[in-house]
């Protein structure tokens, strides 16, 4: 029982570092259906459509749906966090480390609370282990705690970017238009050039909403001759 509880969580450890590795620092598109980034925003999609469906106020709706991106964000990194926590726990319980602690007799909490206080740098000190493997487990779990963190601290701003330089390029849709504004206008006048060269979001939206970009990373097809000979020098290009 306790061999598959370390296991468990030692895969656990990886699929997290895995995920977070793909959707911070890679900055390549990852085609992998099974994320742990994409459950997570299906579950977020799910319930936010739930829960904005009780809201009859539209203002109040789209004023929910508002704060539901960036602060699913946060929640993604949170979501890392108490996975990476877990992990360690289990690996904890599953070896049976000695510990020095003033819990009598040690449970699985006792290493899930010296998970978490070893994650995040706390430093207690209530709850030690003694030595042997359990100090190598702790030393790293800090360094990977210190790894997040930064990788975390430094993404923040670059989301924020990408989330403004997205709302500018909505603002302007209007202006675009035309007066009145029509989607025919849109898409017939100047701005259909910028259309099909912004129709994707940056690829930092890609890592995170993998349902957001098309399936495969198809682009659609532009109409006429001129459509033809674009997408021959897609081709060529990305030959």
């Amino acid at each position: 029982m306790r061999i598959l509880v370390i296991i468990f969580g030692i895969v656990l450890i990886l699929l997290v570092a895995q995920d977070a590795f793909e959707t911070i620092v890679l900055p390549r598109r990852v085609t992998r259906r099974i994320r742990l980034a994409r459950l997570f925003y299906r579950v977020i999609q799910i319930g936010g459509t739930s829960i904005g469906h009780l809201i009859r106020s539209s203002a109040r709706r789209e004023s929910f749906r508002g704060y539901t991106g960036p602060l699913s964000l946060l929640a993604l990194v949170l979501f890392w966090a108490v996975l990476f926590v877990f992990g360690f726990g289990f690996v904890m319980w599953g070896l049976a480390l000695p510990l020095n602690t003033p819990d009598k007799p040690i449970s699985f909490l006792t290493y899930l609370y010296l998970s978490g206080t070893t994650f995040f740098t706390l430093g207690l000190g209530d709850v030690t282990p003694m030595p042997g493997v359990g100090r190598v487990l702790v030393v790293s779990e800090v360094a990977l705690g210190f790894i997040f963190l930064a990788l975390v601290i430094s993404y923040v701003p670059i989301i924020h970017q990408a989330f403004s330089r997205r709302e500018l390029r909505i603002s302007l849709l209007d202006a675009r238009a035309g007066s009145p504004p029509t989607a025919v206008e849109l898409l017939r006048g100047p701005s259909s050039s910028y259309l099909t060269h912004h129709w994707k979001e940056p690829a930092v939206f890609g890592r995170i909403y993998p349902s957001a970009q098309p399936a495969g990373g198809i682009r659609p097809p532009l109409a006429g001759r001129s459509g033809k000979r674009a997408e021959a020098g897609r081709a060529t290009s990305d030959v």
